[in-house]
């Protein structure tokens, strides 16, 4: 069974990380551990129908981001990775910072210092060159950097289409198997 961490941020698009927990319960065989920042809270309450409880209630199981002695803030306690999705410029600078303040950048440094994979599925535009020192700093100690790009080759019909396609090509980070979306072909 594949372990994965999943952290949410405060960035706007909590939709992002509601649809990866729903695609990892789906696809079975993945224990699931969440961390939702309080500003994330906030930000699913203002842009969703829902509350951070229904997110909770997809995942296996549960941290708050002040549990910094939490099992996933210990590098012996074994992942197969972590996604921070959607993760906020905030989170991204602290964890090129190393600035482990609270559990989602703990974890996320844990998941470096391990050589696990690390994506973070930044949310932020347009990007200034403070933002872009970060991403670099975190693409060189090792973090994948997939922001949520649409891919019109999949002629998405609908915000969903284009929600599950950035978190299918974060599972494909992972190596996690799935459908999210159809992928390229040879035009016939």
């Amino acid at each position: 069974m594949k372990r994965i961490v999943v952290g949410i941020s405060g960035a706007s698009g909590s939709v992002y990380g509601y649809m990866t927990l729903q695609a990892l319960r789906a696809i079975g065989g993945i224990e699931t551990h969440l961390v939702i920042t309080p500003s994330a809270r906030q930000t699913i309450a203002l842009e969703t129908d829902m509350d951070h409880e229904e997110f909770e209630a997809l995942a296996d199981v549960v941290y708050r981001d002040d549990d910094l002695a939490a099992a996933i803030s210990s590098g012996s306690f074994l992942t197969d990775g972590m996604l921070v999705i959607p993760c906020s410029m905030k989170s991204a600078g602290a964890i090129a910072a190393s600035f482990n303040n609270n559990l989602l950048v703990r974890a996320a440094d844990v998941t470096l210092k391990e050589r696990r994979t690390l994506v973070l599925v930044v949310r932020e535009t347009p990007l200034h060159l403070g933002h872009l020192r970060i991403l670099a700093q975190l693409a060189e100690v090792g973090a994948v950097i997939l922001p949520p790009i649409p891919a019109m080759y999949a002629n998405p019909q609908s915000i969903d289409d284009i929600v599950a396609h950035t978190v299918g090509k974060a599972l494909d980070q992972l190596g996690i198997e799935h459908d999210l979306f159809r992928r390229w072909r040879s035009p016939q």
